[in-house]
């Protein structure tokens, strides 16, 4: 059941939402070459030559569909329409089917290989605009994404996915997350996204394939990539699920510890949601370990080397807010309610830049802002507008 936020706060979260899409609208269109700038610095000057990615538009084409589907604000529906139809003609490989990972300022392929990382987020931006709009078109395209990616690179044998592949689906050693010489084949991250995606697609095309993907999914993550004795998740792993790398990731771990609930909430199965929930909270408390006293989050830690990231990512806060309160939901753990909402004093103060808009990519222990990029290949408007939206549906009595 949800858990009713204080008026002044369900009122930040709207005003916070609201500001951020209308940075997006303002500040993303490319004019000239169309869709989206592949770069935008802080003092909101684009760089017409970057390059486009595809999990750049990706996400724009979901937040601004989620925005659409939550508020019916007709507003956000010509930058869904448009990120959708940038996608269509310029991301989608009309020979192998799939999206490419980027392409060049004039939307021309600059990296066409198949990163199953940049097929989940094109499937999840695809999934939200069906559910904003009921398209057709996006429908199929969806259906067929989703089709193309089990073919291609999931692992029969052993479960999960292959990291990467070449344009035309054949194998490859250029893969964009991990390095292919350490045997770094199936990631963390983009087995969390892929879940993620899944989880969207179902929404709107319950269908038994869908179904069994998803299990297979958390199956992969319960049996193989969280550890069943620090419930952390295993970042990077071979074909065989066997570590390659080891580092600890926080803001992953508290992202992944509400994901993972959701994808099993939309099977409506009781024993598995009662399972995965459990998993969640575990995770939840896991991943508080990374919390300073500040209330900022650390971005990394490798026990192996003793080295720890210190800085407090935009898109970790905004993870932890949710994350923290997803845990606090299905615990009534005062504790978790109290982390979530210290995230986000933590981000109103240290990562809102209220002069330029929208959240600076980070800052340091000591609260000075890192990095130069409003919008980039990573820098996007999904992981913080979609705290605030879930803040706000989570919220709602």
């Amino acid at each position: 059941m949800p858990s009713p936020l204080p008026t002044h706060l369900r009122q930040q979260f709207h005003q916070e939402y609201k500001d951020i899409l209308a940075y997006w609208q303002r500040y993303a269109p490319d004019p000239v070459n169309g869709g989206f700038y592949g770069r935008v610095n802080y003092q909101n000057q684009p760089d017409p030559n970057a390059e486009k990615g595809i999990v750049l538009n990706a996400r724009i084409l979901w937040t601004f569909s989620a925005g659409l589907r939550h508020t019916h604000h007709d507003e956000y529906r010509p930058v869904a329409d448009q990120a959708f139809q940038y996608i269509r003609q310029y991301f989608i490989d009309p020979q192998y089917g799939g999206v490419y990972w980027s392409v060049t300022a004039k939307g021309e392929p600059a990296n066409a290989t198949k990163q199953l990382y940049g097929q989940s987020f094109a499937l999840y931006g695809l999934s939200e605009y069906v559910r904003a709009t009921n398209d057709p078109t996006a429908r199929t395209m969806a259906q067929e994404l989703f089709r193309l990616m089990v073919k291609h690179a999931y692992d029969p044998e052993r479960g999960g996915f292959q990291e990467g592949l070449a344009r035309d689906w054949s194998p490859t050693d250029k893969l964009v997350l991990s390095k292919k010489d350490n045997q770094e084949t199936k990631t963390m991250n983009t087995h969390l996204h892929i879940l993620e995606a899944f989880t969207n697609l179902y929404r709107v095309w319950p269908d038994k394939s869908v179904d069994t993907q998803i299990r297979g999914m958390l199956d992969a993550f319960t049996n193989h990539i969280v550890d069943p004795k620090t419930y952390r998740m295993k970042l990077f792993l071979n074909d065989d699920w066997q570590v390659r790398r080891t580092a600890i990731s926080y803001g992953h771990d508290i992202e992944a510890s509400w994901l993972l609930p959701e994808a099993a909430d939309v099977l409506k199965d009781k024993a598995l949601q009662k399972k995965i929930n459990t998993l969640g909270i575990k995770m939840a408390r896991a991943a508080a370990d990374g919390l300073d006293s500040d209330g900022g989050m650390n971005y990394e830690y490798d026990p192996v080397t003793g080295h720890r990231n210190r800085e407090r990512s935009w898109w970790v806060m905004a993870e932890a807010m949710v994350g923290f309160y997803n845990a606090y939901q299905l615990t009534k753990e005062q504790q978790f309610l109290d982390k979530s909402l210290q995230s986000w004093e933590f981000t109103k103060k240290h990562l809102l830049d209220t002069k330029n808009g929208e959240w600076f990519m980070g800052v340091t222990p000591e609260h000075k802002v890192t990095g130069n990029d409003k919008i980039s290949m990573w820098k996007c408007p999904y992981h913080n507008s979609r705290a605030c939206l879930e803040m706000l549906e989570r919220s709602e009595a």
